[in-house]
């Protein structure tokens, strides 16, 4: 065992996790247990669930002792295959007509990690969730199942947000940056953990703590913006929002992405490709001065786990700082998830992490890079050396049984990771009841007033950049002269885009009349919204084709023919020299609700919103400039300047 790794695991491990018990969380009378398949004990007054049906009470069904010694109990009944089988996260079963389809190969090897993916309503999702924590509770041992999403709550993850039946509807990340509210930012992760712990999903993949310095790279979207002092901001508030202080049965565990931060890519090259497998650092010291600080941050904030990205640190960088790996390199080049300096090194013995390191999927199997050539076996032994606890995406855990088999990895390095997991399991509270209420789920994911704070998100999350003439804001008294002209790009097969976001004016603010031919307008709103699909594996910040924009002239040609406001939304710093000169106004939006920028057009409500990111000058000075540096450290001729002189930098954004 790596005595660094031994020091931190072991000595600091067992006291931060159990704060809870000494607290007394655990320590209730008349905790609720709900058992489908195995007996409820019933003991002075008290009930526990026989987890392993043997009649007895066993320490680890025990919730009034430590978590340590319930922990130890359970450890000392698992076989080798069920440790390692814990050590897996797959995908969620499968389900036809509305059951679970058993036997369930990923169950049956004893995975209890399970990603989800589905979109249904909320009652329909806490359904699934109860059948599979039923069979996960048939198993020999009864131990539940930790079901992990990535974000919901957002339209940019979630394209179905706004249908009926799901959680509350917030500006993507960039958005939420836009704001500058970390109390709203914390409030956000309140109100999200209520309603997927309602819906049975315990653990979140996110949020990101990488920062967008590249501008083509296609995660930018994921990012809360390019600044480390605002992400870092956000990212200790979404977590502590999502886990509060202490995880317990309400929390939702936080998976922090991606250490050291994936945003270092050079012409937008990501490492899910084998083009962009290195993280490379052309500017002396930008790995600490820029894409460290947020995961320091995070740390702080107590995320149970960490996930590196698949990348390697290149040996072609600038000098960073940290220990050198040897005389001759500064790095090991092998990815994040195999590279003990950065995990146990650095992540560890440094930064003073405590929680587990999750890979991310398939990042040991056909994604290792710089261990490609190793045995498969070998791969999951260096990365367990290197301190990675859990494997995303591992569809079989013979590999790892093979590793310890062959003396690669010590059984005592497979229950220390059972060990973290275990125990996140026991915090949340899932050994006594994993079950929930399909009913209560749909009301908390429904519930108005969650939603009425999520609006005020939006509306904040606008950002004003341009204002010619004051044609904005629409007020009443100016109101009733306009004609507005309304086209979404892309506008949807036969123009259904169009004629939804048409509709959502409509309803919003009947008082504004809408024309369908640009003839009869008197003004015009376009909403662009370009797309970078990462799995295109064509890095662009063109708005053009590449991005789903197949018609750029026509946005011109209404511009040109009446005053148009021109909302561009900023999943990406779009090079937006060919539709900004000849708009009235410009807006910014990041997965914004139509009903908030009409507010804001209308005057509802002064925009506050700051710019998350620099918009780039052009394409050459996107080319020219180094992509682990924030475009607000870049040079003078970076920012886009607009037809008025506005500089779009970060942080810049006007109000009326």
């Amino acid at each position: 065992m790596h005595s660094r790794y031994k020091k931190i695991t072991l000595c600091l491990f067992a006291f931060v996790w159990m704060i809870p018990s000494i607290l007394g969380v655990q320590a209730q009378n008349n905790l609720e247990v709900e058992t489908r398949t195995k007996s409820i004990l019933e003991i002075e007054g008290k009930r526990y669930r026989d987890l392993n049906d043997n009649g007895e009470l066993d320490a680890y069904e025990n919730w009034e002792l430590p978590a340590e010694d319930r922990v130890e109990n359970l450890l000392s009944q698992m076989s080798l295959e069920e440790k390692v089988g814990l050590l897996t996260i797959n995908e969620f079963p499968e389900y036809e007509e509305g059951k679970i389809v058993l036997p369930n190969e990923f169950l049956d090897q004893h995975t209890r990690y399970f990603i989800y993916r589905g979109m249904p309503a909320a009652n329909i999702v806490a359904d699934q969730m109860n059948q599979l924590q039923e069979a996960a509770e048939a198993s020999r041992l009864g131990i539940p199942a930790v079901v992990i999403s990535n974000p919901r709550n957002h339209p940019l993850a979630f394209p179905v947000i706004e249908e009926a039946g799901q959680f509350s509807h917030w500006p993507d990340t960039l958005g939420l940056a836009a704001t500058r509210d970390s109390d709203l930012i914390r409030r956000f992760g309140e109100i999200a953990a209520k309603e997927w712990r309602a819906a049975g999903i315990h653990k979140l993949y996110g949020y990101s703590a990488d920062l967008a310095t590249d501008p083509l790279w296609a995660r930018n979207q994921e990012t809360f913006g390019e600044h480390p002092e605002l992400v870092s901001g956000m990212i200790y508030n979404v977590i502590k929002g999502f886990q509060g202080d202490v995880l317990n049965e309400n929390s939702v565990s936080m998976t922090v992405k991606h250490f050291p931060g994936g945003g270092a890519r050079e012409s937008g090259r990501d490492p899910h490709f084998e083009e962009g497998q290195y993280n490379i650092y052309p500017t002396p010291g930008s790995l600490l001065t820029y894409h460290i600080p947020p995961f320091i941050a995070a740390i702080e904030a107590d995320p149970t786990s960490i996930m590196p990205y698949y990348a390697y640190p290149s040996n072609e960088s600038a000098e960073q700082g940290l220990p050198h790996f040897s005389e001759s390199e500064q790095f090991e080049e092998v990815a994040f998830a195999l590279n003990e300096p950065f995990i146990n090194g650095y992540l560890r013995d440094e930064l003073n992490f405590l929680g587990y390191v999750n890979s991310d999927t398939s990042a040991v199997i056909d994604r290792a890079w710089g261990a490609q050539d190793l045995p498969v076996e070998e791969r999951f032994a260096k990365a367990i050396q290197a301190g990675t606890n859990i494997f995303s995406g591992v569809p079989n855990p013979q590999p790892i049984l093979k590793a310890v088999n062959q003396g690669l990895v010590e059984e005592e390095q497979i229950n220390r990771s059972a060990e973290y997991l275990l125990t996140e399991m026991m915090k949340l509270g899932l050994f006594e009841n994993p079950y929930v209420d399909p009913n209560e789920a749909l009301e908390i994911a429904d519930d108005p007033e969650s939603q009425e704070i999520a609006d005020d998100a939006h509306r904040r999350s606008v950002v004003l950049l341009r204002n010619n003439r004051n044609v904005l804001p629409l007020q009443d008294e100016s109101v009733s002269d306009v004609r507005l002209y309304v086209q979404m790009f892309p506008g949807g097969e036969n123009g259904q885009e169009t004629e939804e976001l048409k509709q959502k004016i409509r309803n919003h603010d009947s008082s504004i009349t809408l024309v369908d031919d640009l003839a009869n307008a008197t003004h015009a709103f376009v909403w662009v919204q370009p797309f970078q699909d990462l799995f295109a594996n064509a890095p662009t910040v063109m708005i053009g084709p590449e991005t789903n924009i197949e018609d750029v002239e026509r946005i011109v040609e209404v511009q040109q023919a009446v005053p148009t406001i021109t909302a561009i939304n900023f999943s990406n710093p779009w090079l937006i020299n060919t539709i900004e000169p000849n708009a009235a106004a410009v807006i910014g939006t990041f997965g914004t609700k139509a009903e908030a920028v009409i507010d804001m057009i209308r005057g509802n409500f002064n925009p506050v919103g700051k710019l998350p990111i620099t918009i780039p000058a052009s394409q050459e000075e996107v080319d020219n400039q180094p992509g682990d540096v924030p475009g607000y450290d870049k040079g003078a001729s970076y920012p886009y300047v607009d037809q008025a002189g506005n500089r779009y930098l970060y942080n810049f954004g006007l109000s009326y």
